[in-house]
Formats: structure tokens, C-alpha cells, sequence
């Protein structure tokens, strides 16, 4: 059972995220805070598997606080929420040693698989946010050629195709009604081309698609 405290200063959020939580298996809410100081306080009394942290609250923001939990119980993670999705929040929060960032609109389902994926050890980063960021920081090499992977010469048309539109921000989900899949099969398609490609995560399939050149910085959407 993965043991998630729910951190925010709206009563009804941290409501609506405790009957989320309460209709999946394996995960239980099993506290709450209203604020940073409480979110500590709280961590340290109940021990969570995972702190899903609203990064704007007063007094200490969620940034603070994830600081502080991450350097004092670091056997748990934590995954920030934010209502803005600016890459300067992102990073913040990232510095502090969350194990991810999700903007409040994403679907249940994915603010679900993101406290899964924190609590196994990845990172969960939405695929819009993950997209900016890499954008900004890598780069296609213009100097001398980027050396192709050797499993990318492996992918098929259609992971090439699924590939592009990961690397472009979209979720599986949008993905399966891009190219006119089931989620299922999406899903197994990105697992193949992880392992063609020899990467873990989105992240990394990501700056492959960034570095050859499949996409370009501002290619981002359908």
C-alpha cells in the first residue's frame, strides 16, 4: 500500500484528491496538511510513501517544504502540483528534490501513474513540461553531427512516428488519438522503443529526439 499525505491549502482539493485516492488500489491518504510548516510536521509524523505538494501556499510554500522533507526523510518522495506550469516552477521544485512535477489539470489517471512512478524511484514530469525543458536546455548539435543512436535505425515507421509525438509533449493518451490506437497498444509501442532505443524513461527518449533532430526547439503540439 503506497501511503500518500495530500498538501494544499484548499479544504476542497485536498477532498477531491482523498476520494481519488480512495477509489485506487494500493493507495490510501493517510493525512493531510494545510501548509508547509504542517506538511513537515506531518511527514515526520506519519511517514508517507509519497507527499503530493502544492508548491503556492502561505507561509512555507511547497518549495520550502519539499526541501525540508526530502533532506530529513529521504525515503520519501515527493510530487509537486501547481496550478501554473511555467518552467521556472518546474525547476524550482525540481532543485528541491521533488520527484516530480504535474500541473492541477492533468486527468486523474495521470496524477494517479505519477504518484506510482515517484514512489518505484522515476521521475514524473508531465509530457508538455518535459518538453519545454528539454527544448530549453538541449540543443540539435550544429558543429559536427550528433551520432545516431543504433537502435533508432531499428524503430519501425510507427515508433518513429510515436517517438516524434513523445518527443512534441504529448501523453499516451493523446498519442493513441493522434495516430488512431488503443492506449494499450500505444503503451507497448513506447515500451518497445525504449528498449530499441536502450533509454528508462520519456526523458531520455526525449533529448534522443531533440539531438537528432526529429523535433526542434518550439515544435510542440500536434
Amino acid at each position: 500500500m503506497i501511503k500518500v499525505l495530500l498538501v494544499d491549502d484548499h479544504v476542497l482539493v485536498r477532498a477531491g484528491f482523498r476520494m481519488l485516492l480512495g477509489t485506487e488500489p494500493g493507495l490510501t491518504a493517510v493525512g493531510e496538511a494545510a501548509d508547509g510548516h504542517e506538511a513537515v510536521r506531518r511527514s515526520h509524523e506519519l511517514r508517507p510513501d509519497v507527499v503530493l505538494m502544492d508548491l503556492h501556499m502561505p507561509g512555507m510554500d511547497g518549495v520550502a517544504a519539499t526541501e525540508r522533507i526530502v533532506a530529513e526523510l529521504p525515503d520519501t518522495k515527493v510530487l509537486a502540483l501547481s496550478t501554473f506550469d511555467l518552467e521556472e516552477y518546474v525547476v524550482a521544485a525540481l532543485r528541491a528534490g521533488a520527484s516530480g512535477f504535474l500541473p492541477k489539470d492533468v486527468s486523474p489517471e495521470e496524477l494517479v501513474e505519477g504518484v506510482r512512478i515517484v514512489h518505484r524511484g522515476d521521475a514524473a514530469v508531465a509530457p508538455r513540461l518535459l518538453v519545454g525543458l528539454i527544448g530549453t536546455f538541449v540543443r540539435p548539435a550544429r558543429s559536427q553531427p550528433v551520432p545516431v543512436p543504433e537502435g533508432l535505425e531499428n524503430l519501425t515507421a510507427r515508433e518513429r512516428e510515436v517517438l516524434t509525438l513523445i518527443a512534441r509533449g504529448l501523453s499516451n493518451r493523446q498519442i493513441a488519438d493522434e495516430v488512431g490506437l488503443s492506449l494499450s497498444t500505444v503503451k507497448n509501442r513506447v515500451s518497445d522503443l525504449f528498449a530499441k532505443l536502450g533509454v528508462r524513461d520519456r526523458a531520455q527518449a526525449v533529448i534522443i529526439a531533440y539531438e537528432v533532430g526529429l523535433v526542434r526547439p518550439g515544435e510542440r503540439g500536434r
